[in-house]
């Protein structure tokens, strides 16, 4: 599957509609972004069951500041619409790959019961 632009119109359908999403903010004076592109790219061919977009945060900013893109790179991984992931900078393409087979292994169900404890707890401190 190859990338896909992502912008303000169509991320929440995008992270709807697909099991693994994993977003790529970047732009094209980025340097770090332009050697991590081929990674994302490779990525997104060796794994058809995975959403990969991009977001170009030049074209995207007032989205990009909506959710809180600070510095690029900066991947986003979403599983059944929750965000497993956030982190900036580029990733070896072992990394990547690592960390898309991690993704692959979560137990959704015990990430979601982990989230209804810390909003619980959260709620309680309150």
């Amino acid at each position: 599957m190859a990338t896909h632009t992502i912008t303000a119109d169509n991320i929440e359908a995008s992270i709807r509609d697909n099991d693994i999403v994993i977003l790529d903010f970047w732009a094209s004076w980025c340097g770090p972004c332009m050697r991590f592109a081929p990674a994302f790219e490779a990525s997104s061919e060796a794994h058809e069951d995975v959403f990969f977009g991009k977001i170009d945060t030049e074209d995207q900013r007032p989205l990009s500041q909506e959710l809180g893109i600070r510095s690029i790179p900066t991947l986003m991984v979403f599983r059944e619409n929750i965000l497993v992931f956030r982190e900036a900078g580029a990733l070896p393409p072992a990394a990547l790959e690592e960390l898309i087979t991690e993704v692959k292994k979560l137990d959704m169900d015990e990430v979601r019961s982990k989230i209804a404890e810390a909003e619980a707890a959260e709620a309680a401190e309150s």
